[in-house]
């Protein structure tokens, strides 16, 4: 799976889905950090990617996503330390979403 980490994914969690067989490239290596986020899915989407990873939790209020072909995934935190807890969660959720699929992942309340 192509995934593709926006501004404020901690970069740390990469190894983890690299392991996994996952390719796993960052908007800002991809040139597109300036982008907004409807320009952001769209390059990606355009790219090829099939997922996006984001702490950006007001994403789905901000954007229409229906139609769109790439699976977002929203971590609650940006907190590397809570993430790491919680890579067998996320792992999970990246193995399951489908194709123009949104899931929210409750991650900053561990401890």
């Amino acid at each position: 799976m192509r995934i593709l980490f926006d501004q404020g994914t901690p970069a740390p969690l990469r190894k983890h889905l690299v392991t996994h067989q996952h390719e796993v490239n960052t908007a800002y290596e991809r040139g597109w950090s300036a982008l907004k986020n409807g320009e952001l899915l769209s390059e990606a989407e355009s790219a090829g990617f099939d997922l996006l990873i984001t702490t950006d939790q007001n994403l789905r209020y901000q954007q229409n996503l229906s139609g769109r072909r790439i699976a977002i995934i929203v971590l609650d935190t940006t907190s590397w330390p809570r993430i790491e807890k919680a890579i067998e969660t996320i792992l999970s959720a990246v193995g399951s979403v489908q194709s123009g699929g949104y899931v929210e992942v409750d991650v900053g309340r561990r401890s």
